[in-house]
């Protein structure tokens, strides 16, 4: 099938992925006004926002779908705080229909404004208005909310979250998951000889998730986890747990034991041993040689400051990281340079953000390919006839499918795995130094 998916019980034995994410032949990107599953989108205030398949919270209902036509719902906050984000996942899923659907099928966007009580009252409207499939939400509150609605009207979600918890019972959810990042990344380390782990996590679900995970990954390998210190998710000043984290204070004594030692000896060697200490801050190295840190951002680029300061030699220790590592410019802290992590291998995001960027004019959020995969898979699974999108079977396919972060698969308990890489931080780019796999065989997650 050039240019599409091949669906699961359909695929071609040469090629046991589908493919998610190459435009037709021929085709160019979707953009504002551009046809549409067999429409025509109006132009609207919003780019990519479409007056055709687009209900926001207080806007017009949709007719019923015509006669052999499948609905889905999307459900993003296209309001609140994160209004932003969802606004351009709905972009991205516009892209996947243009290169994806077909004139029987068809997407309507849900305001699910950021909030659980608004999750619900959305997804009851996708289902009252006919969906097939609900997509999203985002987050995961908004995912319990919403579900038990879409339970009870036998649809299907395929949520945005990164929360494993909000998976199952017809739920799946195609988030990045930071245990599979970790796991990914610390079987990297632990094969080029790193043994001992310490990790800077905030004091909240996530950063307990990253150090459980790497606890787990770093034992089973053969490694030991020693230090972790947990900071309170708000703060801005992390010298003092950088200090502590680097035994600094005791590494400083010893320092000046011996430069007090070598003072009252007269000879050569004593004084050429006293000038070299004279140019040290400590003595003697960490207690680890790998350290976790399980943040982005600006936060990152603060932590990652204080480390020389405090003598934790990013050249001897390696610093590791998860997918929050995977941003422009984080090279730009030099700290962060020949820093590891593991995230879906960037080849065809980078198609993806460049169809973006000459539809929309700005560059996608990072979450927005989630929506693209989503909305394009929803539209293949689409074509193998009524209740295709209701089909666990064909959702869990073993074989997975191809999309614009790579190769993933729905496990039996609604989680996303996902074939990930590992990426060095250089000072100008992203590099891939352990390529992520071609397809699910043989695969361990």
């Amino acid at each position: 099938m050039a240019g599409g998916v091949a669906a699961p019980g359909a695929y071609d034995p040469d090629r046991p992925l589908g493919t998610l994410g190459a435009p037709p032949p021929g085709t160019e990107p979707n953009r504002p006004g551009a046809p549409l599953f067999g429409g025509t989108l109006a132009p609207s205030a919003e780019p990519g926002l479409a007056a055709r398949g687009t209900v926001e919270t207080g806007g017009v209902v949709p007719p019923p779908p015509a006669a052999g036509v499948t609905r889905v719902a999307m459900l993003v906050p296209m309001t609140g705080p994160v209004g932003p984000l969802g606004k351009a996942m709905a972009n991205a899923a516009q892209l996947a229909l243009f290169d994806f659907a077909g004139p029987q099928f068809e997407i309507t966007f849900y305001d699910s404004q950021g909030t659980a009580d608004g999750a619900a009252r959305a997804a009851a409207e996708a289902v009252a208005d006919g969906a097939s499939m609900i997509l999203g939400p985002l987050l995961a509150d908004s995912v319990t909310a919403a579900a038990p609605i879409a339970r009870a009207a036998n649809v299907r979600v395929v949520a945005f979250s990164s929360t494993r918890q909000v998976a199952g019972d017809g739920v799946y959810t195609l988030g990045f998951l930071p245990s599979a990042q970790v796991r990914r990344v610390v079987d990297y380390a632990l094969n080029r000889g790193l043994r001992t782990f310490a990790a800077l996590a905030p004091d909240n679900d996530y950063g307990r998730t990253v150090v459980a995970a790497l606890q787990q990954a770093a034992e089973a390998g053969g490694g030991a986890l020693g230090q972790v210190r947990y900071y309170d998710p708000t703060t801005e000043e992390f010298a003092e747990l950088v200090r502590e984290l680097a035994d600094f204070d005791a590494r400083q004594a010893e320092l000046e034991r011996q430069k007090a030692a070598l003072r009252g000896r007269k000879d050569e060697v004593s004084k050429r041993a006293l000038a070299r200490l004279a140019k040290l801050q400590t003595v003697g190295d960490v207690s680890f040689d790998a350290l976790m840190i399980a943040e982005g951002g600006k936060r990152l680029q603060n932590i990652a400051a204080h480390l020389p300061y405090y003598d934790i030699d990013p050249v001897k220790v390696r610093i590791l990281g998860t997918g929050l590592f995977d941003e422009p410019g984080i090279g730009t802290e030099p700290a962060l340079v020949g820093a590891w992590f593991a995230a879906p291998p960037p080849g065809a995001r980078a198609d993806f953000v460049t169809a973006y960027k000459r539809t929309y004019g700005d560059a996608p959020p990072r979450l927005a390919t989630l929506a693209y995969d989503a909305a394009a898979l929803a539209a293949v699974l689409a074509r193998q006839g009524p209740g295709s999108l209701a089909n666990d079977a064909m959702l869990t396919s073993p074989s997975g499918f191809l999309g614009r972060d790579g190769i993933f698969r729905f496990s039996l308990e609604g989680i996303a795995e996902r074939g990930l890489a590992v990426i060095e931080v250089r000072e100008r780019e992203l590099t891939v130094i352990g390529p992520a796999p071609a397809s699910f065989e043989g695969f361990i997650n």
